[in-house]
Formats: C-alpha cells, structure tokens, sequence
C-alpha cells in the first residue's frame, strides 16, 4: 500500500513515497525535493562472512542524464562509468553511514541511489543522503540511524540552508554537514578563507537544520520501520580473550612505542603472527575447517581489541604519542622547488613519512575538462589530480584507474586551491597540478596541498595567497578524549576522527571531517580548529621561506600567452570557410605541416572577441597576431588602398585589400567618363590604388579609382 509523507523544509516541500516502487528491496523510498527525485533502496545479503575484517557495504549513486534532459556524449549513448561528481556523491552518502551499523554486522549490504529527476535548485546529493538514511532505517538492516545531511552558504554574512544556484554563486561558505540528532559525523567544505569561528558557526547552523529531518525521517520509520534483523555474528568467550591477551598484551605495547613506522608496523604483526601460529599449531589438527577458521577469525579480533585499548590508553591516559611528539606538535618538514626541469613548475614536500611530489603544467584555456554530468557546470580550467601507488607504503598493490579515495583527495586539495586561483582574465591558462605521493604515513591530501600551492607558486601561477592544510585526530577513552595535531597513519587507523583543515593565514579554504564513532561535539570542533590553526601557520611558514611569492614568469617551458579583443563579427573571418583561414595562420606562423604539431600555436577564440594566442616562442605568438590583425583589419573610409583586381563584371569590379578582405569598384567609380565595360580599364590580376568610400548595407566596403596623385597618401604597406 502507498504511502505519501510530506513535510515543509526551510520553505521547500519534501515528499516521501513508500510502497509503491521497487517493493522487493528491503527497504525502498522515493524522495522529491522540489523537482529533484531519487529513489533509494537498501538490500541485505541473507548470509554474513563471519570471517571478513571489514563491513561489506556499498553506496552508490547512480546518475541518470535523462534527469537532466541530457543524452551521454561519446559513441555509447548510455550512461557507463561513474563521473567523478557521482564517486565523491556515493563517497559523502557512505561516510557518515558507515559509522552507524553494527561493529559486528558482516552481512553485505548495497544502497543503490538512482537520481531520476534533478532541480539544480535542490541538491540530489543531499536528497539522496536522506533517502539513503530512510530506506536503511525502515528496513530490517540494523542501523543505528537516521542521519541527515544539508549544504550551508553565507550570502552577505548570513547564513543560509541548502542554498540555489544563484545565491551559491553569491555564497562565500559551500559546507556540507551530516550527522545524527545528537551529533555530526560528517563534513565537507570549501570557502573564501572563512574564519575558525565562522566555520564553527555554519556547522551548528547545518546541525540545527539536520536535527529537523531527522525527526522528519523518525515519524516516518516509526509508522512503517521493520524490526531488526537477527543477524549471525561470532561470539568471543572471555576465556580466549584472557588468554589471547596474556600472550600479547606486553610485548603488543612495547611494538606500539617504536617510532619508526615501518619497524613499528613490522613488530605488531611479528607479535600478532607469533599467537596465531601457536592457536594454529594447537588446533590445526584438532578442529573440522569450519570451526578452526572460525577460532582464527577470532582470536584476530581479539588482537585487532587489545592493540585498539592499549594505543588508547597509551594516547589519552598517558599523553604519549608512539613516536614522541606533543599532542600539538608537527613533524619535521621540508620542502624544495624545482624539482623537475623540464615540467613548467614543481615542487616536493615532506612531513615526517609523508612526502609529496606536485607538478603543475599550464595550457591553453581550451585544453580546459569537459564535464558530462548532472550538474549546470560544464567544464572546469583548475584540475587536481592525487596519485597514491603501492610502493609509497611499501607495499605491491593495485596500478589503474584511480579508485574513490584517490579521487576524493583530489578533490579536496583541488577545493582548498580553487579558492586561490586566479580568474580566466587575470591569468588566461588551464591549470592542472599532479600529486604523486611518494611516501605515506598519514594526511597525504593535505601535503598535496602544501606541495601544489607550492609548484604553482613556481609554475608563475599568481595565487592569491599560499595554502597550506594539516589533519587533526582525536583518541578517546572513556569520557575523557585527546585531540592530536598532524596524525600518522596509525592515529589516523586506531582513532575516531580525521579531521582536515586547510586554508590560508586568512582563513579556512577547505575543511574535511570523518569519524568513526556516532559523533562529536561542539567542543571538541572548536578545539580541533584552534589547533589546526597553530599548525598551518607552521607550515604556510615554511611554504613562504621555500618560496615567497609567485613567479613573474611562467617557466620558459611553458606557452606564453598573448590576449587581444578584435570585433565578434570578424570571429567567423578568422576561423574561414571550414576553418581553413585559422590553419593557414596557424601553419604559417608556426612554420609547421600540421595544426597537431608540438609547435603548433594555439589558439582560442571566445564569443565576446577575446583572442588568446598560447606558443612558448614570442616571435610565433606575434606573427600570429599580426596574422588575425590584418584579417579582421578594417578599411578606413577616406583611405587609399593598393588592391588587386580579383574578378571582373559587367557592373564593376571585385578587389581584394589584403587577404581576407575584399571590397567593389561599381563601373561608375572606374573613370571620370562613361566606362562601357569594365575590362576597358582593368583586368584580374591588375595592381591598382582605390579610395574607400562606402559601406553597402551588406557590410561589404565601396571604393573608387584613384585618378591622380593628389588624393589622399596610400595607406597600403
């Protein structure tokens, strides 16, 4: 039977639909934001793998260009791999769901979000985050739900809940904050170097709105919610625990103390291998598979707990970090420039463990992403690309296509830069800056940043200001928690948050939060942001004493540029027939065979007449230049021309001025006398001067004969 719920949010209608679509899932909703539509579903395996070590759940968000009346470009007119807008919008909807079921729930689960109709208006992300939510909630899946999320703008310093697409334009704040009714579990922000405490500010504005749909969402599950499943799970009896921790317990907490990442990594696992191979070699032989698996699976788990306790106790009870830092201290940093000589700018930064390579390369503004998507944005000119191979962890693994973390930290970094690049017309390039993280221990995101503001500093990008982003973690134990400055992998692992904050001395640019348990507080958000304050000015010093401001230049590697405004109605001349008039200039003043060439000038031409010439050599830039000047160049009325007769008629003549321009001698203009023809007096092919006199009302310019030399001086070079 369906049902219909409807609730007025912040001014905008939410509908729910339940019961009438996609009836075999185990838990499936239509939302209608506006004139967004989502539907979501969630389904639950039947059987769980007891011995799995992690939680089988899979987010998607499934983007249909028919939502938007749009057909998919390309050969194959359907929709196939996912953009990368719906990657990092399955990767927001899973980030504060995940936290929320069982810890011990190892049923596979898939929540598939399919985006039907989009009001760009109303956030389909944000719709489908919701409808994730219910869908989970009123099915028989144990979750400890609801949870909510909405976008926070600040127009004209105040503040405003899910913002449309104009007044997000106008808006100096894009955050996104989730999190249950008690808490905030999830944020993700840009702004223009928003302030600590205009930040704290918007996420308890964000929260406050949350807190309204998921009552919304409760009255809902409350009517039609399912009981909770009965789920299969193992049992771990406190003998084997006892046990298990008797044999690791103290050599587990010397381990977690070695500074060295690598050495400590190596410890941990001698420890934890030597008790599996004793419970191995007693049981191998006196167990069926089954039950012997099972009794591994779970004396890992009890390993997983007591090195998860110990590292706790270590960092909240005794204020010791493993390799020796101040809850509040950065580890040792370094940065150099110019790395790479033939790249059009580079730089490398290092933290502690983590270092970082970023390149960037300039390119013509029409080299800029194409984007074929849900969203009103097109394309995009600043790009940040974050590579993390394997052996950065010294570890083999998986080389292809980037996966969703690594587009996801992409897209941090290329937001908290984004805020300063500067505009098209002040810098008339497409910016692209590669991240290769070449050793990870924790927050490689955030050296991107540092490592990217860098290379663009020296690539001659003006950048408003330098950026530099830290992480933040927290520990807690108990009532009592401890929030750590620049986390390294195992802070980032055995800990509840990951909190990243990246900005400039100004202000915040970009602010990421996940967490692992249900929530933190207001608290403990001013904490972490003061700290990370302190942090960044750290780093944003070292940034400065590397390099202190952009270049002048660019590298010599890199195409100069060169932009001029001629008449839009001459854009057509320039391009010619079929585009032959912008090769024949691109050709001849590159002095290469094809426009495809390496050496081939560019060459980019707007709507509003602006033309952008790209060529790493001056000398081509200005014979370009000259080339389109004296397309579009215009003859002056009064002026005397040396033409050359193209065609001959019986009405009058046709002359070129120069290439590209052509004007008319009517057969009256040829003499003081009656001409009977015009081949009388000129043939194709003659060199004559013409006076312009006239514009015909096709545009095209009038001229007549020059009878003397007293007329006007000749124009013609």
């Amino acid at each position: 039977m369906k049902k219909v719920y409807e609730f007025d949010f912040r001014g905008r209608k939410i509908i729910v639909e339940n019961g009438e679509v996609a009836k075999q899932a185990n838990g499936a909703v239509l939302v209608r934001y506006g004139d967004t539509v989502v539907l979501s579903t969630a389904v639950v395996s039947k059987n769980a793998n007891l011995l799995s070590d992690f939680f089988p759940l899979m987010v998607l968000y499934n983007e249909k260009l028919y939502s938007v009346g749009k057909i998919p470009g390309g050969f194959i007119k359907r929709e196939g791999r996912p953009t990368e807008n719906a990657t990092l919008a399955a990767r927001m909807i899973d980030r504060p769901l995940r936290p929320l079921f069982p810890s011990d729930f190892k049923n596979e689960v898939q929540i598939v979000n399919t985006v039907l109709s989009v009001d760009q208006d109303n956030s389909p992300e944000m719709t489908a985050l919701f409808a994730s939510s219910l869908a989970t909630c009123i099915s028989e899946i144990p979750f400890d739900g609801p949870v909510a999320a909405v976008k926070v703008g600040r127009v004209n310093g105040e503040f405003i809940i899910n913002p449309t697409v104009e007044q997000a334009e106008n808006s100096d704040i894009d955050l996104t904050v989730a999190g249950t009714y008690d808490a905030i579990n999830m944020v993700e922000s840009s702004a223009k170097e928003a302030s600590e405490e205009d930040m704290l500010e918007a996420l308890m504005f964000g929260h406050n709105a949350v807190k309204e749909l998921i009552e919304f969402q409760q009255k809902i599950i409350d009517e039609i919610g399912k009981s909770k499943m009965e789920y299969e799970k193992l049992e771990i009896d406190d003998k084997l625990r006892s046990d298990v921790e008797d044999l690791c317990k103290e050599k587990l907490d010397a381990a977690l103390r070695i500074k060295d990442k690598l050495e400590k990594y190596e410890a941990i696992d001698n420890v934890k291998n030597s008790v599996v191979d004793k419970y191995t070699q007693e049981y191998k032989n006196e167990l069926d598979t089954d039950e012997f698996n099972q009794l591994i699976t779970k004396v890992k788990l009890v390993l997983e707990d007591i090195e998860y306790e110990l590292f706790r106790n270590i960092v909240v009870l005794e204020h010791t970090r493993a390799d020796g830092r101040e809850m509040d201290e950065i580890r040792p940093l370094s940065a150099s420039i110019d790395i790479l000589p033939r790249t059009h700018g580079s730089a490398l930064f290092t933290r502690g463990q983590t270092q970082s390579l970023s390149i960037t390369t300039l390119g013509a503004l029409g080299e800029h992403q194409i984007l074929d998507g849900l969203s009103i944005e097109d394309e995009k000119r600043f790009m940040l690309h974050y590579n993390f191979p394997a052996f950065s962890v010294g570890e083999t693994g998986r080389y292809g296509a980037p996966g969703r973390r690594e587009i996801g930290h992409g897209a941090l970094g290329e937001k908290a830069l984004a805020q300063v690049i500067p505009s098209e017309d002040e810098f008339p390039y497409t910016i692209r800056v590669v991240s290769e993280i070449l050793e990870s221990n924790g927050s490689s995101s955030q050296a991107s940043i540092c490592a990217g503001c860098m290379s663009l500093m020296a690539a001659g990008v003006p950048i408003k200001a330098p950026v530099a982003g830290i992480a933040m973690g927290l520990i807690t134990s108990g009532d009592s928690y401890q929030i750590l400055t620049d986390i390294q992998g195992m802070e980032d692992h055995l800990g509840d948050m990951d909190f990243k904050v990246a900005g400039t001395r100004n202000g915040i640019c970009a602010l990421q939060m996940d967490i692992k348990i249900k929530g933190i507080t207001k608290q403990i958000l001013s904490e972490a942001l003061v700290q990370a304050k302190k942090a960044r000015m750290q780093i944003l010093d070292l940034i400065e004493d590397t390099i202190k401001e952009p270049r002048k230049e660019v590298s010599k590697y890199a195409p100069k540029t060169v932009t001029f405004m001629i008449n839009p109605d001459k854009i057509k001349d320039v391009i010619g027939r079929g585009g032959d008039m912008i090769t024949k200039i691109i050709l001849e003043s590159s002095n290469v065979k094809s426009v495809n060439d390496v050496n081939a000038v560019k060459v980019d031409l707007e709507d509003d007449g602006r033309v952008v010439i790209y060529h790493s050599d001056m000398d081509v830039i200005n014979r370009t230049m000259e080339a389109i000047n004296e397309v579009v160049r215009e003859p002056v009325i009064g002026e005397i021309y040396t033409v050359k007769v193209v065609n001959v008629e019986s009405f009058g003549v046709f002359v070129e001025l120069w290439p590209g321009c052509e004007g008319f001698i009517h057969v009256s203009k040829l003499d003081k006398k009656r001409v009977n023809h015009p081949r009388d007096i000129v043939k194709v092919g003659d060199i004559v001067r013409a006076k312009a006199i006239e514009w015909d009302k096709k545009g095209k310019i009038n001229l007549t004969l020059v009878f003397d030399d007293t007329e006007k001086k000749d124009t013609d070079k």
